[in-house]
């Protein structure tokens, strides 16, 4: 049932993950349906085992395949027949077309959140800058600067530069399985941006739209601009749980969700739950969101494949950006757009922002045509396994089995949980007198009960430096312990 082709430019690993996926799309693999054992199909592609080894690695992955001890790899049994190939339903006319709305904005948070975008241990969102290829980037942007001509001067094109859109569309094809072309993607200034853009070309003012509980804080500050109505979904160790948010707004016009990496708790959403939600939002006549803001760094597989891609990018935008693999102050992000959106979404861009410096973009490009970027992607990302393993092994070191570290497969932080008699938000603010940079993962839910815990960056924190910063951190939390009742209760 499996084909490979020596000639062709795809990996034989990716040739066969392809293979299977399909087969399993198209209803001749079933759920519970056993594969052949790795080394039986290797001998009779007559190829080596390694590339079969590496597609079913990535199928265990994403959920597609499960092992079974002693009795083999089957076809994960969590995947319905009804979900196996979603197909659009029949849309009434005019029912999933996008209103461009923005009525006002409600209050938003003020003041500076103490524990954010500071350098040090635990900062979430800072980046190994010392690791940065300073050279080739000042050298791409000093070669452009340098060219300065009329065109260059005047305004910048509408969707973002000609030759950045063609790479990123390139990038995201061999990379992340994305359906694009470079004519679909917009460049934006970050990820924030393309949220905002998002929510205020599907939402009309109080329509329902799903949020991953817990979710990302600051989209839920771009919905608050749209005067949407936010619908917190749970969830669980698959990712966001589809039954659930159907069960609260069936009717909802969209999902914003964070498939590859959930924000904050690090769980992979499984092949199940991608195609349940995809289903939904096809008969719903809904749109998808998806934020796949640190893809690249995933330790223990490939980076798992777009939940675009899986749709063919027909009910899903697909939002990414460059902050957290380059450096958060160049601003640049994309929105990789479907046809029937585009054009409103350009327009809700143009009234609110003309673009993004042509000279970066240009610099951009080159940096990823030339090469540079993979080679950055490839070294940080050995970087960032290391200090995070070394982060985990310090937290283990200093508390036991007394708290739970989630989400350390993939991306730039971690979740570190914490008893529900501490509060996390009390400890984060008096962790900043002493440089430790806590996020508190109860900001990360808006229900009434929050889980208790730390969101735990290591982007910027040296290996040698995570056992100092455990400690410290324990230290606080046992000062913490020690406060009496009236103390913790904020009295």
């Amino acid at each position: 049932m499996i084909s490979i082709d020596r000639a062709s430019s795809k990996p034989l690993h990716r040739q066969i993950y392809d293979s299977f996926r399909s087969m399993i799309f198209e209803g001749r693999l079933r759920p519970g349906e056993q594969v052949p054992a790795s080394r039986a199909l290797a001998a009779e592609l007559a190829i080596s085992r390694i590339p079969v080894l590496g597609a079913y690695a990535q199928l265990l992955a994403e959920g597609y395949l499960e092992s079974r001890t002693g009795a083999g790899t089957f076809v994960a049994t969590s995947l319905q027949p009804e979900l196996r190939n979603p197909r659009p339903a029949l849309i009434k006319q005019g029912e999933a077309e996008p209103t461009a709305m923005w009525s006002g904005a409600r209050s938003l948070p003020a003041g500076p959140i103490p524990w954010l975008r500071q350098p040090g241990p635990f900062s979430v969102g800072q980046l190994a800058y010392d690791h940065f290829p300073f050279h080739a980037w000042s050298r791409i942007v000093t070669r452009h600067a340098r060219r300065v001509s009329a065109k260059s001067l005047n305004y910048p094109e509408r969707a973002g530069l000609a030759d950045l859109r063609d790479a990123v569309a390139r990038y995201l094809r061999a990379s992340r399985a994305v359906q694009c072309d470079a004519s679909q993607i917009v460049i934006v200034s970050g990820s924030q941006q393309a949220l905002a853009l998002s929510a205020r070309v599907l939402l009309d003012t109080g329509a329902p739209a799903w949020v991953e509980e817990p979710g990302y804080p600051f989209l839920r500050n771009a919905l608050s601009l749209a005067e949407c109505r936010m619908v917190p979904v749970p969830v669980d160790a698959e990712g966001l749980d589809v039954a659930a948010g159907m069960k609260l707004a069936r009717r909802a016009r969209a999902a914003f969700v964070t498939p590859s990496h959930q924000f904050p708790l690090g769980v992979t959403m499984s092949a199940s739950r991608r195609l349940q939600l995809l289903e939904w939002a096809h008969r719903a006549g809904a749109w998808i969101v998806e934020d796949d803001y640190d893809s690249e760094y995933r330790y223990e597989s490939m980076p798992v494949a777009s939940l675009q891609g899986l749709d063919g990018g027909r009910r899903v935008i697909y939002i990414g950006t460059f902050s957290k693999t380059l450096f958060p102050a160049l601003r640049v992000g994309y929105a990789v757009v479907p046809p029937a959106l585009l054009d409103a979404f350009l327009a809700v861009r143009h009234a609110s922002d003309l673009g993004e410096p042509a000279l970066y973009q240009a610099a951009l490009a080159d940096f990823l045509n030339e090469g540079h970027f993979a080679r950055h992607v490839r070294k940080t990302r050995q970087l960032y396994a290391a200090r995070r393993g070394a982060l985990v092994g310090a937290l283990r070191a200093e508390f036991g089995a007394g708290v739970e570290i989630l989400g350390a497969e993939a991306g730039m932080h971690v979740v570190m949980t914490l008893p529900r008699r501490l509060s996390d938000v009390r400890i984060a603010t008096r962790a900043v007198a002493g440089k430790l940079w806590l996020w508190p993962l109860s900001t990360s839910y808006a229900g009434p009960n929050p889980r208790q815990g730390f969101i735990l960056g290591f982007g910027s924190t040296r290996a040698d430096q995570m056992p100092e910063a455990a400690r410290h951190l324990r230290r606080l939390m046992e000062s913490e312990s020690g406060h009496t009742p009236e103390e913790r209760s904020g009295h």
